[in-house]
């Protein structure tokens, strides 16, 4: 504008106008906004982006059987101590891949190391013991999502670069009714009265992380009834895990911590236990499950990032995980968020998946509370096709476990879903946020829910867009 301009009375109401104008498109966008549909998607062109830093590692041409360090697939053998010595070599020869034959092979904890890849080839299957002091020492752990000292998980890694676990063989934990399961206190998974259980020691966790005990005085283990997990890759870098079977875990089967660059691939989980979820990457970025089918006793694809005091203390999200070509049998929900989530999560991609079964409670789920607290942002799910659920296709709910109880808000936000068709459910969309603090800016566009029972649920949820959503044929307002 010309100076002259402010010498003339007549002018000064278009300067004012033009001067709010310019402070309007100068002030930054509020953190939370709801976008309009023709907008939705563009989180997607992320992807390529996020493909590209997710690289499986690789290992140099060299092989060690394990029955060349005393290992014999008998079914009967321990081989603890050559799995032990056969990764040893691998590490001293810088590399390659710790091989194990056909046959059944029973062994304890196995603890990978940097450049390894443990190599299950064709009919071979590792057998873990039932005997929970095959699983000691403890060792630095996270235990649903509180960290602690506890029984080693079945393979464990702890700060490890390029390790992986590939073949088509299988792991079988052998957890059932007489073996961990009846740890959970549950009389369906075989718990009798005045058997231990983990009741006490899942409390006194929880409590020790609520008084910010150090880590290093949450010993559990021996004498203690945490069950342990069945593999746990903590704080790693360049993880591959791919093409194997895993059944009959005590707990969690795949649980990367704090690590980046994981790929997950080509693996078939079948396990039908108490908090056997099939995948759960917690605190982790840059994560790739593709083509892997779940049937399971809990989540298929739980994401974490820590709980209450302790997953605030880290302050560690889940970030860039994508969700690919995979199959949901069995399960609480096909892809999950939740609950351990107080150290937030973000840039969550899924589509292309297959998900049926009666026993399938939720399609996509999304569970938190105030006790937990955390954000969980811009997730993005398309061209998933359900044949049935049990409870809803897409639900999310602050009112999981403790409900409303605690200072510590939690935040969802940004959630797109599109070309999502179902042929049966409960209901169609269940959500329920808070008066306080709504679930923020969900997006549904071109979905088909049918043979829907009892309709939507939706409670203080704001910037709700339904864009050609049919449910029971129904277009939807």
């Amino acid at each position: 504008m010309h100076p002259s301009a402010f010498r003339n009375k007549n002018a000064i109401p278009y300067i004012a106008t033009a001067l709010v104008l310019v402070l309007c498109l100068c002030r930054p966008f509020p953190s939370v906004q709801s976008a309009a549909p023709s907008d939705a998607y563009d989180g997607w062109k992320q992807l390529p982006e996020i493909l590209k830093r997710i690289v499986p590692p690789s290992f140099p041409n060299r092989d060690f059987p394990i029955t060349q360090y005393g290992a014999k697939g008998d079914g009967l053998t321990d081989c603890t101590e050559a799995f032990r010595k056969a990764i040893d070599a691998c590490v001293l020869a810088g590399g390659g891949r710790v091989v194990v034959p056909a046959g059944t092979y029973v062994t304890g904890a196995i603890h990978l190391k940097s450049n390894v890849n443990l190599h299950v080839g064709e009919d071979a299957v590792i057998r873990f013991s039932s005997d929970p002091a095959k699983y000691l020492p403890v060792v630095f752990t996270r235990w649903e999502g509180v960290e602690c000292y506890n029984y080693s998980p079945f393979i464990y890694a702890f700060e490890q670069v390029n390790i992986a676990i590939t073949g088509t063989g299988v792991l079988d934990g052998r957890a059932d009714s007489t073996a961990w399961w009846s740890w959970t206190g549950n009389r369906r998974f075989g718990w009798g009265s005045g058997s231990p259980n983990q009741k006490p020691d899942r409390t006194e966790l929880q409590e020790m992380a609520e008084k910010d005990v150090p880590v290093e005085q949450r010993i559990f283990g021996e004498g203690h009834w945490l069950r342990p997990n069945f593999i746990q890759p903590y704080r790693c870098r360049n993880v591959l895990i791919e093409g194997i079977t895993i059944q009959n875990s005590p707990m969690w089967e795949i649980h990367p911590v704090l690590c980046t660059n994981v790929t997950v691939r080509g693996v078939r989980v079948v396990s039908h236990g108490p908090n056997n979820d099939g995948c759960d990457p917690e605190s982790c970025t840059d994560v790739l499950i593709e083509n892997c089918t779940f049937d399971t006793g809990d989540d298929c694809i739980a994401i974490k990032s820590g709980r209450n005091a302790d997953g605030r203390r880290l302050n560690t999200p889940s970030q860039n995980i994508v969700i690919r070509g995979c199959t949901m049998k069995d399960g609480h929900g096909g892809v999950v968020i939740g609950s351990e989530i107080s150290g937030g999560t973000r840039n969550v991609f899924a589509e292309n998946c297959v998900m049926d079964s009666p026993n399938l409670d939720r399609v996509l789920r999304i569970k938190t509370n105030s006790v937990r607290g955390g954000a969980v942002e811009n997730v993005y799910m398309r061209n998933i096709t359900v044949g049935q659920v049990a409870e809803a296709v897409i639900l999310i709910d602050f009112f999981y476990e403790e409900g409303d109880s605690g200072p510590h808000l939690p935040v969802v936000r940004h959630i797109y879903v599109q070309n999502v068709k179902s042929q049966k459910s409960r209901y169609g969309v269940y959500f329920r946020g808070y008066e306080r603090s709504p679930i923020d800016d969900v997006i549904l566009e071109d979905c088909e829910f049918n043979n829907v029972k009892q309709g939507n649920v939706v409670s203080h949820v704001s910037g709700l867009v339904m864009k050609r959503v049919f449910i029971n044929g129904q277009m939807q307002p």
